[in-house]
């Protein structure tokens, strides 16, 4: 299955959905894109659900990766929720979880970016 990618937003975060393939070619300029997009219209607080994303390589990985260090440096942050499968095990092999906060429930995930906030303002 081809990339196909939607967002919606909640409580000052935008939730990126993300369903099939994240893989050298179109579905990763498509990802790159989209990301792109995003952090050029102001986007700083980014939850990439992966649930429905069935397998990213290493261009995927690093699109997301260059999305995190780009959020970061402009004061935001990039959060994964339910990595699922092979996903999972690739990120895992390359110390993802080390780095980047990655939350099985959505909502502990939203929270997480309000408590973010508050951390930020003490």
């Amino acid at each position: 299955m081809s990339l196909q990618i939607s967002t919606r937003e909640s409580a000052g975060v935008t939730i990126v959905d993300l369903r099939g393939k994240a893989t050298l070619g179109a579905d990763n300029d498509l990802l790159q894109s989209g990301l792109r997009k995003l952090t050029a219209g102001g986007d700083r607080n980014l939850l990439l659900n992966l649930a429905d994303l069935t397998q990213v390589d290493s261009t995927g990985i690093g699109t997301i990766a260059g999305t995190f260090v780009s959020v970061n440096r402009q004061g935001g942050t990039l959060k994964l929720l339910r990595p699922r499968g092979r996903v999972r095990t690739a990120l895992d092999a390359l110390k993802w979880f080390d780095y980047i906060q990655t939350f099985e429930d959505e909502a502990q995930a939203l929270a997480s970016f309000q408590m973010d906030k508050r951390s930020a303002g003490a």
